[in-house]
């Protein structure tokens, strides 16, 4: 029952905002439900390290340990997001009514993505994905301008195009194991069944899927939607789309690998890691070219996704550690980047690279922030995300795929070097007259703040809990 409490929690806080005049509330009440979820979340994260699982409801809902580090950091980004509206949308002064429905969108938006991580049957799963989209829409588009409502067109397209593409994917699978006289319709049941399904269906359940979440998890060449998207939507929108939204819908395709590699034919580690060295690839060389800081985290996005695919081929249990590792440390250091960029966003009145210069001299928070998270998210020592980078090349090594470790630290180092003289620039260049536009709200000084500590905690120290989690879910991935 306490996973239903858990996710559900804040959909009171969505119906709050059905209320008139209830936008003076939202804010509070909001962040007030949304930190009970991350305090339920971090109790069910203790439960299932000691127990190994968190059942609800059987064979729908429960999470293990995969599962519930996932939850773990949707829980973690959410509720730093919620806090950090509380002065963000203030300072924005949109209208009541917008208000309203930013509030009430961003909380059915966390619980639909706290859905994916506790529902293990793959149309459920199939629907809680679609639900982020439609929920996040209007996030997307909340500036209400010609640039704001484009990128928000372009991700509703692209993404529910995916969706179509995707749920054939789900019903071919279904139709593979129930002509095998299969079992339960859930991750587990499809890896026992899978010997006995038709190699043909499977191969075509995985092309339609691969390529249907691929457009949502933002997989080249189908992330054309995430920069616009991530450049137009409020930073704390972006900070829960970017660092984990799509790392739940590669979550779902994971789940699904034991399916798939249970019949050679489908050859899905060989397409993992194509899809991954790919966007690995295309991330990198486009971080070089861009101009704008949000979407320079946006390509980010792809790299990281890329990066995780590529672990996920590995199918070695030091491969799986890796990805789990990356799929949290992603999600705590891209939210702080996002966090930074809409800190700058409020003091200089804009993202665009060429416009800023000596920030750490005019906002000396805001540019610590943003040269912290970047080093974190491109993979300097000794932040979490350098750790979690390299085991995934050694898993790789180790596991006699040389060529993935070599992608992998070639291109993390040109995107390092892209990244870093873009972000060095803007917070140590030299100062220029361009003036501040105002200064940080509290509750986004405190976030920003607090976002800092386990983006540099984990990468000097990780708590005995959580490293039991890393490797139950790395077990749970290698032989579900």
């Amino acid at each position: 029952m306490i996973l239903f409490v858990a996710v559900l929690l804040p959909v009171l806080a969505g119906l709050w905002c059905a209320f008139p005049r209830s936008e003076r509330g939202a804010p509070v009440v909001t962040a007030s439900f949304v930190a009970a979820s991350f305090l339920l979340t971090i109790w069910i994260a203790a439960r299932t390290a000691a127990t190994g699982q968190v059942v609800a409801v059987g064979d729908w809902v429960q999470v293990d340990a995969f599962a519930v580090v996932l939850m773990l950091a949707i829980a973690t980004v959410s509720f730093g997001a919620a806090v950090y509206s509380t002065g963000y949308i203030a300072l924005l002064n949109p209208p009541p009514q917008r208000v309203r429905l930013y509030y009430a969108n961003f909380s059915l938006f966390i619980v639909s993505m706290l859905a994916i991580s506790v529902c293990v049957e793959p149309g459920l799963a199939w629907i809680a994905v679609e639900l982020t989209t439609l929920l996040s829409v209007l996030l997307v588009s909340f500036a209400d301008t010609a640039e704001a409502l484009e990128a928000a067109w372009k991700y509703m397209v692209i993404t529910l195009l995916g969706a179509t593409v995707a749920v054939l994917g789900v019903l071919v699978l279904f139709w593979a194991q129930h002509a095998a006289g299969g079992t339960t319709f859930t991750y587990a049941g499809l890896a026992a069944d899978a010997h006995r399904m038709n190699p043909v269906l499977v191969s075509a359940a995985f092309a339609l899927l691969l390529i249907g979440f691929g457009a949502k998890i933002g997989l080249f060449p189908m992330h054309t939607w995430l920069p616009d998207a991530h450049s137009q939507a409020p930073a704390p929108v972006c900070a829960i789309l970017s660092g984990v939204e799509t790392s739940a819908v590669l979550y779902v395709l994971i789940r699904l690998a034991a399916t798939f590699r249970a019949i050679p034919a489908v050859h899905a580690d060989l397409w993992f890691a194509i899809f991954g060295a790919a966007s690995l690839v295309a991330a990198a060389l486009l971080i070089v070219q861009t101009h704008d800081l949000k979407r320079l985290f946006a390509f980010s996005t792809v790299e990281h996704m890329g990066i995780m695919l590529l672990a996920a081929s590995i199918t070695t249990a030091a491969g799986g550690i890796g990805l789990v590792w990356q799929m949290l440390t992603h999600a705590l250091a891209k939210s702080l980047c996002f966090f930074a960029a809409g800190g700058v966003a409020l003091v200089a009145g804009t993202t665009e690279i060429a416009k800023l210069r000596g920030l750490q001299a005019r906002a000396p928070l805001v540019g610590t922030m943003l040269l912290i998270g970047a080093l974190a998210i491109a993979g300097a020592p000794p932040f979490a995300v350098f750790l979690s980078e390299l085991a995934i090349a050694l898993a790789a090594v180790y596991a006699g795929h040389v060529w993935i470790a070599v992608v992998l630290l070639l291109f993390v180092g040109i995107a390092f070097a892209g990244m870093m003289g873009k972000v060095t620039s803007v917070v140590l260049g030299r100062e220029d007259t361009h003036r501040e536009i105002g200064h940080l709200p509290p509750s986004t000084a405190v976030v920003l703040l607090s976002a800092a500590v386990p983006v540099l905690v984990l990468g000097l120290w990780i708590p005995g809990g959580l490293a039991h989690l890393f490797s139950m879910a790395a077990t749970e991935m290698v032989a579900p």
